[in-house]
Parts: C-alpha cells; structure tokens; sequence
C-alpha cells in the first residue's frame, strides 16, 4: 500500500508537470507576439507555470518518500502523455497515430515498471545516507559527473552553445542529485514524524542544500530549454534523460537493485524500454510551429524598387536589398 501511495503520488504529479511546461510555453509564445517585447518573469501565465512547476514537484518530493528512485523517476512518462495530450487542446496541436501508439506502449512499459520494481526498504536512517555517501562506487560516480557536467558548462557559457542535448544533459546531471537528496531528505523527515528523529544529523541539512541548489539550477536550464525549442521535444528528451540518470544514481547510491531477482531486472528494464520507445515515437517527426514575424511592406516608396519585403533575416546582418539596377545607378551617380 505505501508503494502504491508513491505510484499515485508520481503520476499525478507528472501530469501537473507537463501542465506547466505546456503553461509556460503558451506564456513565452504570447511574450514573443507582442509588439513591445517583455522578460517572461512579467507574464502572470508563466508564473501559473512555475505554480504547477512546484506543486508537481512537491508531489514528487513526497512520492520519494513511499516509493523507490527506481519506480518514481520513470513514471515521468506520464508528463510525456499528458503533454501530448494537453497539447493538442491548449496549444492546438493534432492528435497522430503515432501519438496512440506511443502512448499505448507508454502505459505498457508504466504497468510492467510498478510490477517489477524492486521491493526495498524506503526507511533510510540518517547513518545509512552518511555510509551511502563515502561508499567508493558513489564516489566514483560523482567526481565522472562533475567532469561532464563542467565540461557541458564550458561549452554553454564560452561557446554560448544552446543546443538542446547540451541544456538537458546538464538538467539530467543535476536530476541525479536532486533525486538522491530529495530520497534521503524525505525518509529522514517520514522517520521524524514516525517518532525515530532525524533532523539533528547534519546530513539531513546538507541534503537540504543539495537539493534547493541542484533543482533551482534545473529550473534555469530546462526553462531554457523551454524558451528555445518546443515543449513536445523537451519532454520526451528530459524524460529519457534524466529517468536514466536517475536510475543510475538510485543503483549506485541506494543499491536498489543489489537483492532482486534476474527475472524482476530484465523485465523492469523491458519497461523501460516501452517507455521511452514510447516517448520517441510520440515525439518523432513533431515540428516546431515558427511564428510568423511581422514585416513592412516598402514596396511603395518612392524612387526605391525593391527585391522583397523587408523583415527580419536569421542568417544576415540586413534587413532588405535593393535590386541590381537600383544598385548599378546609385553607383553611378
């Protein structure tokens, strides 16, 4: 029954996440319209957004709770559903059959994840989490994603590379953390509760810290994200990215899987599998909407024969030209 409260728990906090990032997207699409151009902190809709944003993540906080790193964080597919669907009513977008499919083999891949996960205890004490943190195998892993993660930086703020792998890579990185801290945070403070207090180990501050600084930094990036590409990419791509990180982590720090039987990790990972098989075919081939920019029409000025309508040009440093002859006699004169 506890388990089942942090299945609960996760999938609905999921779908209020997909409802947030869709919120925001409409928020930025709004911004980019107008004629006077605003930061997106002024749009009251994106700060329902971040409202939900929070919401669905203090859903999740608890869920960590009840349930193990290894079933919670791979029921972020149910973002991946929702957005498709919240979509194409609030963004306008149409239902594919490839939609169907992968929100068929979705659901499969969320049914096998709850039957085969494995059953471990979700009491963690605040010595067990202090003997997690200098075990060797952790330790290797932390300083191999530091190196990553700083190198992911260089490129982002000396290259000035956006690309959306970079920006949800980094957002993965720092989903393993916030993953293991917010496990460990929320055991110590059910074990509190439960009478067994937790909350004089300094680890449970420094677990604290970790996970305000690792999620606000999540937010920056996939913020980012979301202001430069399309939601229906940057679900799908967050989800498989840092659902693997995140199960990465839960195996290396918690041991979640050092008991369970061969048959149970084959078919948790088939499920896995579905699910983010699931998540590529609802995102494959989905094109992002470009907003027409507004142009002015000079077609009609007197002594200049234009080519086209100026408007704006990505790929130049002008804005209109004028056409060879105009050209040739301007020189001439």
């Amino acid at each position: 029954q506890t388990q089942l409260l942090g299945v609960l728990l996760a999938a609905t906090s999921n779908f209020l996440i997909s409802v947030s990032l869709n919120i925001q997207k409409c928020a930025h699409l709004r911004l980019v319209c107008q004629a006077e151009q605003q930061p997106y902190y002024t749009s009251k809709l994106w700060w329902c957004g971040i409202t939900l944003l929070g919401l669905g993540e203090v859903g999740n906080f608890a869920a960590y709770g009840f349930a193990p790193i290894t079933l919670v964080a791979p029921l972020g597919c149910v973002s991946v559903i929702g957005s498709a669907l919240i979509s194409v009513f609030f963004l306008k977008k149409t239902m594919r059959t490839a939609d169907i499919l992968g929100g068929t083999l979705t659901i499969t891949g969320i049914y096998l994840l709850v039957t085969f996960t494995p059953n471990v205890p979700q009491e963690l004490t605040a010595r067990q989490v202090q003997n997690y943190l200098v075990s060797w195998p952790f330790l290797v892993y932390s300083i191999l994603e530091i190196i990553i993660f700083c190198i992911l930086l260089y490129f982002y703020k000396r290259k000035a590379m956006k690309h959306i792998v970079v920006l949800l890579m980094m957002v993965a990185l720092l989903a393993s953390l916030t993953v293991i801290a917010v496990k460990a945070v929320s055991s110590m403070i059910a074990l509190s509760v439960k009478g067994k207090m937790q909350l004089t180990y300094s680890i449970f501050y420094i677990m604290s810290v970790l996970m305000a600084t690792s999620c606000a930094f999540q937010i920056k990036f996939l913020n980012q994200a979301m202001h430069l590409y399309e939601a229906t990419a940057v679900v799908p791509i967050n989800f498989v990215f840092s659902t693997t990180s995140a199960i990465i982590s839960g195996v290396i720090f918690y041991r979640e899987f050092q008991s369970a039987a061969l048959l149970s990790v084959f078919m948790f990972l088939f499920g896995c599998l579905l699910s983010s098989l699931g998540v590529i075919i609802i995102a494959r081939n989905k094109k992002e909407k470009h907003l027409q920019i507004p142009f002015i029409d000079c077609g009609h000025i007197p002594g200049q024969k234009l080519t086209g309508k100026i408007q704006p040009d990505s790929h130049s440093s002008c804005y209109g030209a004028l056409s060879k002859e105009d050209d040739s006699g301007k020189r001439q004169s």
